[in-house]
């Protein structure tokens, strides 16, 4: 969604991104602190599992943050990502 809405600036995928943060804050969220991963998506009253995986915060909450992002934090004529969300600069040879 990151990558569509800096590309086309269309509206509707910030609109599913807050979509699916609002699922995550409805179905994965612990009462102690930080998310659970789920037993069934399809699911309307999933079963939480005992374990947040590690991609979660890393990667799924960062490219949530990139969405809605106003400042352009991360200009993508200057950074990519590799397939653990991490930007790297990009370097003129």
């Amino acid at each position: 969604l990151f990558y569509l809405w800096r590309i086309t600036g269309d509206p509707i995928y910030r609109e599913w991104g807050w979509e699916i943060f609002q699922a995550f804050e409805s179905h994965a969220r612990v009462e102690t602190g930080g998310y659970a991963s789920l037993e069934d998506v399809r699911s309307s009253n999933p079963r939480k599992r005992d374990k947040m995986e590690s991609f979660f915060l890393g990667e799924t909450l960062k490219y949530l943050f990139l969405l809605f992002d106003d400042q352009g934090l991360m200009p993508l004529d200057k950074v990519v990502f590799n397939t653990e969300a991490h930007p790297i600069p990009v370097f003129d040879l």
